[in-house]
């Protein structure tokens, strides 16, 4: 966070810069949290992260969703970006500058099939649900079960919850007036919606 936090510490610099940009090739989610503290009225945009290939479905998912859906999401981030929705079979296109020859899209389109990759099933659990104008709202942190919740312009709720221990979790989602007991298997996620 040390270097967006010493740009926007410029007045001269800060008055042209609408946000920060962050990947997770290194470091930790929470430094978004950091940079917001220090300028509050600027943005904070989560705007890529790989799934190497070959992809592992159970890795991928659990590691994204709490680092990604989670937790951009909850340290101030308006966005959550995978690294491309479409590749084809060989991970291209690429510009003539380069690329990432062992990053997978969210789809693989060879010819006239589609497969569904790891980041594919990691953005369905939010992007389906959690629409455009959807603002973050309060919610617990339960050790084992992260998550973070939404109020969509509908006036729905929408609360995606990661289960990251080791067995199943049964857990309640309460909100005004209603009350909801479920369970989630080790490693799964869910996404709940309500009015």
């Amino acid at each position: 966070p040390d270097y967006p936090i010493s740009i926007l510490d410029d007045p001269e610099a800060k008055k042209y810069i609408h946000g920060s940009a962050f990947h997770l090739y290194g470091g930790k989610i929470d430094a978004l949290t950091e940079v917001h503290n220090a300028h509050p009225d600027k943005h904070i945009y989560f705007t890529e992260q790989w799934v190497g290939a070959p992809g592992n479905l159970k890795r991928d998912f659990v590691d994204h969703i709490s680092k990604l859906i989670i937790g951009a999401s909850r340290n101030w981030s308006r966005t959550v970006l995978e690294w491309n929705l479409a590749a084809d079979s060989k991970n291209n296109p690429h510009t003539d500058r380069g690329g990432c020859d062992r990053c997978l899209g969210a789809v693989t389109i060879d010819g006239n099939e589609v497969k569904r990759n790891p980041a594919y099933y990691i953005i369905a659990h939010a992007a389906k649900f959690v629409r455009p104008g959807s603002v973050r709202i309060e919610s617990n942190l339960v050790s084992g079960l992260p998550n973070v919740a939404f109020k969509t312009p509908e006036g729905k709720k929408v609360l995606v919850v990661l289960n990251t221990s080791t067995t199943p979790q049964v857990f309640t989602v309460q909100s005004d007036k209603s009350t909801l007991s479920t369970n989630l298997r080790a490693g799964a996620a869910a996404t709940i919606v309500w009015k």
